[in-house]
C-alpha cells in the first residue's frame, strides 16, 4: 500500500534535497499541459505529500503516526477493520484511510458514525486521536466544512495546552484555526453559533490581542442580533485587553445610538 514517500519514488531515509528533486520531477509529468485535467486529483495529493515531507517537524509526526500505525497490521488490516462494526474499529479505519490518502472514505466513514458527535478520543491513543483529529479537521477545511473543523481543531489545540505533543508544530495549527477564523468561518454561520465558535476561543492560551479582536467581532454580532446590554460589556472587556483595537470607536457610537434609540 502506497505511503507518501513511495508516491515520491522514494524511501523513508530520503533526504531533504532528494524529497524536493522527486517533487519537482512528479510535478512536470502531472502538469495540466502534460497530463490534462485528469491528474488534478494527484496533483493535489502530490501538493500535499510535499507540503508535509519538506517540513522538518510535520514529517516527523507523519513518520511517527504512519509507520506506527503501518507496523501494527501484519495482515490486511484496512479489510479486517471494514469487517467490523463496533465504535473502535470504525474509528482506526477514519485514521487509517487518512493516512493512507482515502480522504473521501475517511469523511464517509466518519459522518457515517456521527460526524462531530462520534467521539474518536475514547477509541484512539491520545496521540493517534489529535493527529487524526488535526488532518481530518485540515480535509475538512478544504472541502467548505468549516464549522466541523473549527470544533476539530479547536479540541485539538485544548488537548495541546493540557499536555504538549505536537510541540513546535503547534504553531501551524494555530495559524491554520486562525486563518479559518478570519477568513472562512463566519460566512457559513448565523450570528449566535459565530459568537459560541468565537466565545470559545477565549482562555485557549491566544494572544491578547487576538482575544481582543475575537471579542470586537462577538460584539458586532451581538448588537446584530439586539442585544445592545451584551455587546457593551464584551466591548469594555476587548479595551482592557487591547485599548488601541481598530473600529471599537465606531462600534462604541453605534451602541450609543442603538441603546438611545431603545431608551424609554
Amino acid at each position: 500500500m502506497e505511503n507518501y514517500y513511495s508516491l515520491l519514488g522514494l524511501s523513508r531515509e530520503a533526504s531533504s534535497a532528494e524529497i524536493k528533486k522527486a517533487f519537482r520531477e512528479k510535478a512536470k509529468q502531472l502538469h495540466p499541459d502534460i497530463a490534462g485535467k485528469a491528474a488534478e486529483d494527484r496533483m493535489r495529493k502530490l501538493l500535499a505529500v510535499y507540503e508535509v515531507l519538506s517540513d522538518r517537524d510535520r514529517r516527523f509526526e507523519y513518520d511517527r503516526a504512519y509507520f506506527r500505525f503501518v507496523e501494527k497490521a501484519g495482515f490486511d488490516y484496512r479489510t479486517w477493520l471494514w469487517e467490523q462494526d463496533d465504535p473502535e474499529s470504525q474509528a482506526k479505519l477514519v485514521f487509517f484511510e487518512l493516512l493512507h490518502m482515502e480522504e473521501e472514505r475517511a469523511l464517509e466513514i466518519w459522518r457515517r458514525n456521527g460526524g462531530l458527535d462520534f467521539a474518536m478520543e475514547k477509541y484512539l491513543d491520545r496521540e493517534d486521536w489529535m493527529d487524526c483529529a488535526y488532518i481530518l479537521a485540515e480535509e475538512l477545511d478544504r472541502r467548505g466544512a468549516g464549522y466541523e473543523a473549527f470544533v476539530l481543531l479547536t479540541a485539538v489545540i485544548r488537548e495541546e495546552r493540557r499536555l504538549p505533543y505536537f510541540r513546535h508544530f503547534t504553531e501551524d495549527i494555530e495559524a491554520r484555526l486562525k486563518e479559518l477564523v478570519r477568513f472562512r468561518l463566519q460566512r457559513l454561520l448565523d450570528d449566535a453559533l459565530w459568537v459560541d465558535c468565537l466565545s470559545s476561543l477565549l482562555g485557549l492560551g491566544f494572544s491578547v490581542r487576538d482575544e481582543a479582536r475575537w471579542m470586537r467581532s462577538m460584539a458586532e454580532a451581538l448588537l446584530r442580533m439586539g442585544d445592545a446590554g451584551a455587546a457593551e460589556g464584551i466591548i469594555r472587556e476587548a479595551l482592557k485587553k487591547d485599548p488601541s483595537l481598530p473600529r471599537v470607536l465606531r462600534l462604541k457610537r453605534k451602541l450609543h445610538v442603538e441603546k438611545s434609540t431603545t431608551s424609554p
